[in-house]
């Protein structure tokens, strides 16, 4: 830095500098031509280097005294041009090395930035990221250090020159004539004062602009995340509206900024053309009428004031780049100084010898930080003993689940305390007891690398065998054997390439491998079916000898084999047992149990002997999570910026392991790396732009006037020295004023037109910007569902733009952060600091190379002026005595040529941006031509008026287009009447869930069809065919907005009146908890509806779908979220919805299936047997056996 900033230092005085040469020249000229005026005429001539009159009687002695003859203007002009190549060396050494060095020591402080930044974003305690948003985080570890790397880069080298060229100049001034200096200094600060307010302003409005474009991110991301949500609701058009609203008030920033741009830059040309205009009328009167400056003094002192002046104003955007640089600094800082409120990297803290795992809540009350009017847990007390298996039991958003983020010291409660072995777990090192702890959530977050990386999350130095033997104990061996590449399989962006099932039981492998003494279940197994269930059940009874088990869990079975069970209600442990003793107690438990096994009656009546009632309630509880669940959760969001550039795809990111995952996805698969594009014509971008063409046009003139300023003042400038050549004063005078007058008359004109081409050009841009992300958004909300299922789609990598090295840094961040509980859980966040370090090393090298590159360039622009200037004087030396041109003339061309040729090169400088745009602009006209196969805005399509919800499913066949190998429906045939209830059945991946979405279109069969009614799907009208259908999946997806907007969305094609949303919610049991809210109906949601429990989140989904009214309800495993008691509302809300429709259920609980009109068994992408419970029963096929043991269908 320190080099740099020295040889900035001395290329800053080089400018300065040259003036001096540049005066004593102008002063040889004018000497010389002088001369040669003189001896024209006629009767004068040079006796002995004096000029005398040869013709006079006085014999050759009167004479005027002026020398002559001591001039040789070729040898003068030769030492000239080599002074100018001198300096032309020394700029471009000076040059490489100052920005060479300075880019060099920013990337390596910003990478040091980015690792502290990370190492510490790691270490906060998890109630500070409910606080801060993921995408936040994400925009803030690219772009603001990015803001910071500009600050430090080239702009501080730029800066120190161009200050150095400010005070040298100035002292130039001073140093040979402080009068004239002191005048033209008096304008000065009016044209610092435009530089600066261009400055301030461009960075305010820039950072309003981004703040209205990062809202319109945060809208796109949850909407592309969420794509088969609003394709199922139709929400496409509303969800572009929603965009647009947010693009709006960037647009209005962005025009302000070129309105202030526009006319502060006229202003400071202005300004310095009127003070050309008076320096040289005030220039000339000391010149001619006080002989106190040669004429080659007033150019120098009047061209090293400008230059500092100008310099100044130009070390102005440095300024902004220093203030934007400090403003992003400011919270990377905050956040790099803040103190985590449970570090858990820290070294402090007790490691017991030995744990027994006996844990105790000691009057706890808590509350998430995010939500603090909110009691979570209300003085809390209860007791888990060491080597036990406890259940925790009660409706949903009792605390049970929070509770058990305490315990893994995830938060800190508010009052109370937690301790284990009677130590308060304050006082333990937090990476030893989360060492001691095991946890299995009920919506487990993978890591998208391999499953055997996967297990080895949970212990580093995991052995191939040992990985191997949790998957077996978490039957999990046979799949994973299945699978193509067994161990190696990549999982997927958050694990969505897996069923619901095999993600589970991946998890709870990783749990186990830990081998913990203390093991938390939340909902572990409520994702799997019977089969896997009890096998699951079976290893955790087999693992639990010495263990401390803590299950929270709806499911019966899994309750029933726990040694103690606590049942909580409003935040509180009111009572504790064991299942006999709760049942006589009548308390919470009792009316749980109640509940659930009210659906047994028919059974029982079956006489199924030997079978508990209460354990056969929960029929295969399956689904297979395949590809709906992929955009369902939306599992790494990447939140940011999204431009025109950001719609182009880039390889998703998937990185954990050092080798980018998607590469060896590639290999594996074939897949089609991006392909490159042809740069769309011009033609078509400009025809975009057309409704602006008022706009381009006023801006172009204003463009085209600016253009011709240049040539005009080396005309003007060349034409003044010339003036004072001329024998006659009163000549030199007049011609003078009528230069500085035309000087004031460009002033003028130049104010107009820079505002002129900064308006206009800012509103056409604006309007385009926002015309183009509209509908590129638009575009991408029409595709067909495959399309968002390609890895290049992703979410992430469609609402990022991802710079080419940032993209795997990125990559890693988002995932570490987003599922920063899991990374905390499993205590990993040295792993994922170390993967991110070794990946920074790839961009710092790049940085390197990009600076020397950089610096070269740039020098060598700096030098090439002072080149072409020596060339040039040395040929006009040549040209003045040789061919007698005059002198003002060679100044003229010299000005004008190198300032025209500057301009030109300017021009060229952004050839690059303006490929990079054609190629944008390429990417982006490719996505608004793709005509998906299945198109959301196309009319065309059958309708009919008597929709009656008959449906044919016949002989269907279908692989997913991301997945091509795996075939998941093999010739599935099924119908069902109208009104009627059709109930899937069968184990996790034979394809229920996907033939729901070949009903909603979300793909079509690769053969066979889908009939409605009697017309085949594919030629229906999408909008119409998807207005008639509802869906309310497992996980459903909200929107960031209020309850009653959510609401709402279940019919985008008209406004909906308050009361029918009230009508709603009371029928999905919603109304009541929704007016126990403090803003009722208006209650934010949180993003992707985490604000709320997840039986609360159901009932949202089923009010969103009666609200729509459909005639075809479908329901993917809707209640299996949900605690009995939420269960028995939500069911309740279910039977009413189905009224009059028809409705296709995903195998449920016994209650919900025995009632269906038509039960079909699936198995392997096909039907195997189907009829109604009695029918079924009586054959004693597949579903005899699944109802009386469990056991698989196969």
């Amino acid at each position: 830095m320190f080099v740099g900033s020295l040889c900035a230092f001395l290329h800053g005085i080089a400018q300065p500098g040259v003036l001096l040469i540049f005066g004593t020249m102008t002063d040889v000229f004018i000497d010389y031509d002088i001369e040669l005026q003189e001896l024209q005429i006629p009767g004068k001539a040079c006796v002995n280097n004096t000029i005398v009159w040869t013709n006079s009687s006085l014999n050759q002695t009167m004479t005027n005294g002026t020398r002559c003859g001591l001039l040789n203007i070729e040898s003068e002009m030769i030492r000239f041009a080599s002074y100018y190549a001198g300096i032309a060396v020394a700029v471009l050494i000076t040059g490489y090395i100052q920005i060479c060095f300075w880019v060099i020591a920013a990337a390596r402080q910003t990478q040091k930035m980015r690792k502290f930044y990370f190492r510490r974003i790691m270490r906060m305690e998890i109630g500070w990221f409910d606080c801060n948003s993921v995408g936040e985080l994400n925009t803030r570890f690219s772009d603001d250090i990015n803001k910071i790397n500009d600050a430090i880069a080239d702009q501080m080298a730029l800066f120190i020159q161009r200050m150095t060229s400010t005070i040298c100049g100035f002292l130039l001034g001073f140093f040979s004539g402080w009068k004239l200096t002191l005048v033209i200094i008096s304008v000065s600060p009016l044209i610092g004062i435009g530089a600066a307010t261009i400055g301030l302003s461009v960075s305010k409005f820039t950072d309003y602009e981004l703040k209205a474009y990062a809202k319109a991110g945060v809208v796109a991301d949850e909407v592309i995340s969420s794509m088969r949500t609003v394709a199922a609701f139709g929400g496409e058009k509303r969800e572009v509206e929603r965009y647009e609203k947010n693009l709006v008030f960037a647009q209005r920033w962005g025009i302000r900024k070129g309105i202030v741009m526009g006319f502060f830059t006229g202003f400071v040309w202005c300004l310095i053309f009127l003070c050309y205009a008076l320096a040289f009328w005030y220039g000339s009167t000391l010149v001619l009428d006080e002989g106190e400056y040669t004429p080659g003094t007033l150019v120098q002192i009047f061209l090293s004031v400008i230059v500092g002046a100008l310099n100044l104003g130009n070390a102005s955007p440095c300024l902004e780049a220093f203030a934007t640089g400090r403003a992003a600094a400011t919270s990377i800082f905050e956040t790099i100084d803040r103190k985590p409120i449970i570090d858990c990297m820290s070294e402090d803290g007790y490691k017991l010898d030995r744990i027994k795992g006996e844990i105790e809540f000691h009057s706890v009350t808590f509350h998430y930080p995010s939500r603090p009017e909110v009691k979570i847990l209300n003085n809390l007390n209860m007791v888990i003993k060491p080597g036990e298996m406890t259940a925790l039991v009660g409706p949903s958003g009792a605390g049970k689940s929070t509770a058990l983020q305490l315990i893994q010291r995830l938060y800190d409660p508010c009052e109370g305390m937690v301790t284990v072995d009677g130590h308060d777990i304050r006082s333990l090192n937090i990476q030893w007891l989360r060492d001691q702890i095991g946890i299995v959530e009920q919506e487990p977050v993978l890591f998208s690398t391999t499953i055997a990386e996967n297990i080895r999350y949970g212990r580093e130095d995991a052995t191939m065998e040992d990985i191997v033997q949790a998957a077996k104990e978490a039957n999990a061996y046979n799949f994973i054997m299945d699978l193509p590449q067994q161990f190696d399989t990549l999982v997927g962006e958050g694990g969505g390439q897996m069923s619901g099932g095999q993600k589970q039981r991946v998890a709870i492998a990783r749990a186990l491998i830990r081998n913990p003494k203390i093991l938390l279940l939340d909902m572990a197994t409520s994702a799997l079916d019977n089969e896997s269930e009890a096998m699951v059940q079976e290893a955790l009874s087999k693992i639990q000898h010495g263990h401390t088990i803590i299950s929270v869990a709806h499911r019966l079975s899994t309750v029933k084999a726990a040694d103690t069970i606590i049942g909580f209600e409003h935040g509180a442990a009111v009572e504790r047992g064991t299942h006999e003793e709760l049942l006589e107690r009548k308390g919470v438990y009792f009316t749980l149990v109640t509940l659930q096994s009210q659906g047994n009656q028919a059974l029982n009546e079956e006489d199924i002997k030997g079978k508990d009632a209460t354990e056969d309630d929960m029929l295969a509880r399956t689904f297979s999570r395949g590809s709906y669940q992929d955009s369902l959760r939306a599992s790494i969001r990447q939140r940011s910026k999204s431009q025109l550039s950001y719609l182009v795809h880039e390889p998703p990111l998937a990185v954990v392991d050092h080798k980018s995952t998607y590469e060896e996805d590639r290999k594996d698969k074939d897949i089609p790396v991006r392909e490159e594009v042809e740069p769309a014509p011009v033609r078509r971008i400009l025809k975009f732009n057309a409704p602006e063409w008022p706009y381009m046009l006023a801006g172009s003139v204003g463009a085209a006037v600016n253009g011709t300023v240049t040539p005009l003042y080396a005309f003007l400038f060349s034409q003044i020295l010339g003036t004072f050549a001329l024998p006659d004063k009163d000549e030199q005078r007049s011609q003078i004023n009528g230069v500085c007058l035309l000087f004031v008359a460009m002033g003028c004109v130049s104010l107009f037109t820079q505002f002129l081409q900064g308006y206009a050009f800012a509103k056409s841009g604006e309007l385009l910007t926002k015309r183009l992300r509209k509908f590129g958004f638009r575009a991408m909300l029409g595709q067909d569902i495959g399309w968002f299922d390609d890895l290049r789609n992703s979410p992430g990598a469609l609402t990022t733009r991802l710079a080419t090295d940032a993209s795997q840094v990125q990559g890693i961040t988002n995932e570490a952060l987003s599922n920063i509980r899991t990374v905390a859980g499993i205590g990993k966040e040295r792993r994922f600091i170390e993967t991110l370090e070794t990946e920074l090393e790839k961009p710092l090298k790049t940085a390197i190379q990009k600076a020397n590159v950089y610096g070269f360039c740039f020098a060598f622009s700096q030098c090439i002026l002072f080149v072409a200037n020596s060339a040039s004087y040395r040929y006009g030396g040549y040209l003045i005595p040789n061919e007698g041109l005059h002198f003002s003339y060679v100044f003229r061309v010299i000005s004008a040529v190198v300032l025209s040729a500057t301009a030109l090169g300017r021009t060229f400088s952004y050839t690059p941006s303006y490929a990079k745009a054609k190629i944008s602009a390429a990417r982006f006209f490719e996505l608004l031509d793709r005509q998906p196969p299945i198109s959301v805005y196309s009319s065309a399509g059958e309708k009919w008026n008597n929709f009656q919800g008959k449906i044919d499913f016949v002989d269907c066949k279908f692989t997913y287009p991301s997945r091509p190998d795996t075939q998941v429906l093999n010739g599935l045939s099924v119908s069902i009447s109208p009104g009627q209830t059709l109930a899937f059945v069968g184990s996790s991946g034979c394809g229920k869930s996907t033939s729901i979405q070949l009903l909603e279109r979300f793909y079509d069969p690769d053969q066979g069809k889908v009939m409605i009614d009697g017309h085949d799907s594919k030629k229906v009208n999408i909008q119409f065919l998807r207005s008639n259908i509802g869906i309310v999946s497992q996980e459903p997806v909200l929107f960031a907005c209020s309850i009653m907007d959510n609401i709402k969305y279940g019919d985008n094609t008209k406004e909906i009146p308050v009361e029918r949303v009230i009508a709603a919610a009371k029928q999905a049991q919603l109304h009541d908890f929704v007016m126990s809210l403090p803003e009722k109906y208006e209650t934010n949601v949180g993003s992707q509806g985490s604000q709320l429990s997840r039986g609360e989140k159901q009932r949202i989904a089923i009010a969103r779908a009666i609200v729509r009214d459909p005639k075809i309800l479908l329901l993917d495993e809707a209640t299996s979220a949900l605690d009995t008691e939420s269960e028995k509302t939500v069911q309740v809300a279910l039977d009413k919805a189905r009224e009059g429709r028809t409705c296709i259920v995903i195998a449920h609980r016994l209650s919900t299936i025995q009632n269906a009109d038509i039960i079909a068994v699936m198995a392997q992408g096909v039907v195997i047997e189907k009829g109604t419970h009695e029918e079924l029963m009586a054959q004693k096929g597949a579903y005899y056996k699944l109802v009386t043991t469990g056991s698989p269908i196969s």
